[in-house]
């Protein structure tokens, strides 16, 4: 019997394309701020993805780094490349835009909604700072609709090390098999939650990491399809 139902948050909840929106608004913020908007925002935030994707690659699994300062490295790493500053307020612009811009997938409420209704307990598991979670849920409307959220900040551990899974588990106070876990990695989520005896349910909208989708115990194109899955492992 499946009691609870864990989401991933970046890519999962909220789209890729409306993340892309928000660090484009966070790089054109930081060079205004420099007094440097001569600058090409939309090559630096691809100069800045670029830096950032690098490093959190690096600790896929490791222990726990602020995100703040992964994310302020990559910037400063591009900001030296084009002689400018980061401005010191450079986390509070990034939270600010997350608020502003953030953008869930269109079924994502109704998904939560629905799981909730059937009395199940649903929380999140992310890579994330703390502060970076509650301000973005709570300006996309969803935060009181989450019974736990657990990241990688309480965990000590960035996925797909087991804590994070683990610690959500407690905290819900259901065994591994009684739990799912959705994400759009397959490596990270998929691999991650499997590890600890949860079902994973992998969502690729566009189909595009079908070489990876054994890693998965089911792959869903939308969310609501969540929802089925849950109903027929139950019934």
């Amino acid at each position: 019997m499946i009691r609870a139902v864990f989401f991933d948050f970046v890519g999962t909840l909220i789209t890729k394309a409306g993340e892309n929106i928000t660090h484009q608004n966070i790089v054109r913020e930081v060079l205004k701020r420099a007094e440097r908007e001569d600058l090409d925002y939309i090559k630096l935030w691809e100069e800045y993805e670029a830096e950032s994707s690098a490093l959190f690659r690096e600790l896929t699994g490791k222990p726990y780094v602020k995100i703040r300062e992964v994310d302020t490295e990559a910037i400063r790493k591009v900001a030296e490349r084009y002689g400018f500053e980061v401005p010191e307020e450079f986390w509070d612009i990034s939270i600010e835009m997350h608020r502003r811009y953030g953008q869930l997938f269109p079924d994502a409420k109704e998904t939560i909604e629905a799981l909730k209704g059937a009395g199940l307990h649903v929380g999140i598991i992310t890579d994330s700072d703390n502060d970076y979670i509650m301000a973005h849920l709570d300006a996309l409307g969803i935060l009181d609709l989450f019974d736990t959220i657990t990241t990688s900040e309480d965990a000590g551990f960035y996925k797909p090390h087991p804590r994070p899974f683990q610690l959500a588990l407690e905290r819900a106070g259901v065994k591994p098999e009684e739990a799912v876990y959705v994400g759009d990695n397959p490596s990270k989520d998929c691999v991650g939650s499997r590890n600890v005896g949860m079902l994973s349910i992998l969502l690729d909208p566009e189909g595009k990491k079908r070489e990876l989708w054994g890693n998965c115990d089911f792959v869903v194109s939308r969310l609501r399809d969540v929802v089925d899955i849950v109903r027929g492992l139950n019934e």
